[in-house]
């Protein structure tokens, strides 16, 4: 397999407060994508994401995706 080069990958937030919008993300130390995602919103407030399973990749032989979607879980209150 080709390993890919990147740090980070494409978050597709697919519904929720945040839906349509994308963030980039850094990979796991593993290499793997984060399982949940929090995203601060404002002061003491930030909308928790799930992964929900569909990845992109740029080339058949990547290993590592180039994007994933996240489902919105709830909001995390500081």
């Amino acid at each position: 397999m080709n390993n890919t080069s990147g740090s980070s990958y494409t978050a597709k937030l697919t519904d929720g407060p945040l839906e349509g919008k994308t963030i980039s993300v850094g990979f796991l130390p593993s290499g793997d994508a984060k399982p949940s995602i929090e995203v601060p919103v404002d002061e003491g407030k930030a909308y928790l994401y799930t992964r929900s399973g569909n990845e992109e990749f740029d080339s058949e032989d990547s290993d590592q995706p180039s994007a994933v979607g996240y489902s919105y879980r709830t909001t995390n209150y500081s």
